[in-house]
């Protein structure tokens, strides 16, 4: 995990100003400084759209006795969407964009489920063999 960290902190942002630099001498430096602020500022108005939708089901849910799990995933996952716009660079607002899009923020929380069992069963049989 600890791997992981470092190279998602060392490489990413290297590979981030690569292409920026590439993009800037195809298209020009201020271009590619107006695309970088214009995906800031897009990413940051589908975030807040998508959360405060995200926030008023949590609220039905809530008002209605009913546990907002899936509401909560998908509230961490735009949140972090949130996060990764503020990066500059091409690959986060990828990846940003993708967690904001509701079909593709559905796919990534089954996988996630899947990863939380995993790891359950994994410290469930840890903890029953003491």
């Amino acid at each position: 995990m600890l791997l992981k960290l470092i190279l998602a902190f060392t490489l990413l942002p290297i590979v981030e100003i690569y292409l920026l630099i590439k993009l800037g001498s195809f298209i020009g430096a201020f271009n590619t400084v107006l695309i970088v602020i214009f995906t800031a500022i897009l990413g940051g108005y589908l975030s807040k759209t998508e959360g405060t939708k995200t926030f008023s089901q949590i609220r039905w849910n809530l008002n209605h006795g009913k546990i907002p799990t899936e509401d909560l995933l998908d509230a961490l996952l735009i949140f972090i969407a949130g996060a990764v716009f503020l990066t500059p660079g091409f690959i986060t607002d990828i990846a940003g964009l993708i967690l904001l899009i509701p079909t593709s923020r559905k796919h990534i929380k089954h996988l996630l489920r899947k990863k939380f069992e995993q790891k359950i069963q994994r410290d469930y049989i840890d903890v029953t063999h003491y």
